[in-house]
């Protein structure tokens, strides 16, 4: 990673921004949550804590841009995999949902850590501009699904939490921890998950409950 030179352009802040959010990610992705803090990811970055506070103020700040980075990735693969018109079932929609959320774990374990951790310490024009981010992408499936499923326009929403909130929890439970691998291997309660499966059971039924 090459050193510090303060941007000058929105272009310049938008790349910072990226770098600050890829460093996030790579950290996310190898050491628990409770050990990233500004300072690794200004090591990772090869840049100190003052240069870094120069675009954000708190890591929290930093893991909310990369949530609504995921949620737009998500939703993005959602309704370009679920077009107007395809004249798909209620089973195969599950089948195609379930396998964009597989294919977007990383947005679920955020949620294990969004409204406890995140959203608690960020501004309130951050939090804003990340709710109507993620509202506009809930009303774009409100507008589609209901073309392709006999859904009402009202119930895609409670559907989308239900579909969020189990996908947080399988998706936690897909990676559980070392410690907690251990501790059920000594109690000889080791079970396996399969993430894809069972979003797809999970998400043909609640299909099955909103479209019915």
């Amino acid at each position: 990673m090459t050193g510090f030179i303060r941007a000058r352009s929105d272009e310049q802040k938008a790349q910072r921004i990226a770098e600050v959010k890829a460093a996030a990610v790579h950290q996310f992705e190898t050491r628990p949550y409770h050990e990233i803090t500004l300072t690794t990811i200004a090591d990772e970055l090869g840049w100190s804590r003052a240069n870094l506070y120069k675009y954000v103020a708190t890591k929290e700040e930093i893991f909310l841009l990369v949530d609504a980075d995921e949620y737009r990735a998500y939703f993005e693969a959602l309704l370009a995999a679920l077009p107007e018109g395809c004249g798909l079932t209620a089973d195969v929609v599950a089948e195609v949902w379930a396998g964009i959320a597989n294919a977007h774990q990383r947005y679920f374990r955020l949620g294990e850590i969004l409204s406890a951790i995140i959203e608690t310490n960020v501004t309130l024009e951050r939090l804003i501009e990340f709710k109507r981010g993620y509202l506009a992408y809930v009303d774009a499936m409100a507008e589609r699904l209901p073309l392709l499923l006999p859904i009402d326009r009202a119930q895609v929403h409670p559907l989308i939490e239900s579909v969020y909130f189990h996908a947080v929890g399988a998706a936690g439970i897909c990676r559980s921890n070392p410690l907690v691998v251990q501790a059920l291997r000594e109690l000889g309660a080791e079970t396996e998950h399969d993430f894809r499966a069972e979003m797809r059971d999970f998400i043909g039924m609640c299909l099955r409950h909103h479209a019915g």
